[in-house]
């Protein structure tokens, strides 16, 4: 079971330097889609800095944190909920919000379902076609949402993972505020999850959704701001909405090292447009390396990671674990609903270490070559 997990959602260096009797700084993390440039140099400082906080409590409140936030986004901090990691937040909605039957647009994070069947509810499948290379399906999901129901069951929630994971595909900001005008049309729950909408800013809904009913919009401090060690997200919707969240939440979950390496990380903007240039530049470079690997179909994406179809007769899982074995970790996608056998999900990371990952594979698929 720990296996499974870990190639569900990746980023077990642990496990892997255990299996392979090496130390973790040894293995090279393709799984976890982190910004290779890691955390802000403003976030070391910081940290040394406030170590006397260590001997105290957390802020139950992240009241520092939310403010910097609420300034960031120009918001009132009262719609603001840190939480420890996007992944609790989105384990409290269903309670907080008496979602009872969701509907999860796939293929994407598996959480999302996983989250509603512990809160005692269902969870429903909408499906992106792998024919339109996996676009976010917006007609049918408006259509869905007017009706309220779906596969003959109606539902009170949906759940869309922006830029989605997996997949790396993303819509216009015009296209989720449709979804949200028919959200309180039908009074819908609306999460919008994202995680990776740094990467994307022209097609993030923030800051506009704070004032949408029935929306709630996450974020996380793992993946642009390269602190997943830390656990530190959030969440942004109406007043009302986020103190029916906060009631769900444990106190003191958020630690203080991660609202101080939060806050550091957020006001700094310099880091922030350097890890944007390095993105852009660097998954175009990727992309075209991965493109020339032989029989391989690679999907569009806004995030910081590719989607990737191996050639046909070759499978993930065993891709997956031939490269493991020799230290480097990938996504195996074959298990996601609404996958193939094929699919593999590889982050971006520095120009050395793509190097590194697109040889190997290149290696591994002609060696299956008779």
């Amino acid at each position: 079971m720990a296996r499974l997990r870990a190639r569900l959602h990746g980023g077990d260096i642990y496990g892997a330097a255990r299996e392979l009797e090496r130390d973790p700084t040894e293995i090279l993390d393709f799984s976890a889609s982190i910004n290779p440039l890691g955390p802000s140099p403003q976030v070391w400082k910081a940290i040394t800095a406030f170590r006397h906080l260590l001997s105290h409590y957390p802020d139950p409140n992240c009241w520092d944190l939310r403010q910097a936030l609420a300034t960031f986004w120009r918001i009132d901090p009262e719609q603001i909920v840190v939480g420890n990691g996007s992944t609790e937040l989105i384990e409290a909605l269903p309670r907080a919000l008496g979602i009872h039957r969701l509907l999860v647009v796939q293929p994407t994070f598996s959480e999302y379902t996983a989250a509603m069947v512990r809160a005692g509810g269902q969870a429903t499948a909408l499906f992106a076609d792998r024919s339109d290379q996996y676009a976010i399906p917006i007609d049918r999901l408006c259509h869905v949402m007017e009706a309220g129901r779906h596969d003959g069951r109606s539902i009170d929630g949906i759940v869309l993972c922006h830029p989605n994971s997996p997949t790396g595909q993303a819509c216009s900001a015009e296209d989720i505020a449709r979804l949200a005008k028919a959200a309180r049309r039908r009074g819908l729950w609306l999460v919008i999850d994202e995680a990776f909408a740094e990467y994307c800013p022209d097609r993030s809904v923030l800051p506009h959704a704070a004032s949408w009913p029935h929306v709630v919009v996450l974020r996380s401090m793992t993946k642009f701001y390269a602190l997943p060690g830390l656990r530190v997200g959030y969440a942004v919707a109406t007043r009302i909405t986020t103190r029916r969240l906060q009631r769900q939440l444990p106190p003191w979950s958020v630690s203080a090292m991660g609202q101080v390496a939060a806050l550091a990380a957020v006001t700094d903007m310099g880091h922030a447009r350097k890890s944007l240039r390095f993105m852009e530049r660097e998954r175009e470079r990727l992309r075209a390396l991965l493109v020339a690997l032989p029989g391989c179909v690679v999907m569009p994406t806004q995030a910081n990671y590719f989607l990737l179809e191996l050639p046909r007769g070759r499978q993930a899982r065993d891709v997956t674990e031939q490269l493991r074995s020799t230290g480097l970790l990938i996504r195996d996608c074959s298990s996601v609903p609404g996958m193939n056998s094929r699919s593999i999900r590889l982050a971006v990371r520095s120009v050395q270490d793509n190097d590194r990952i697109v040889q190997a594979i290149a290696h591994l698929l002609h060696q299956g070559v008779s």
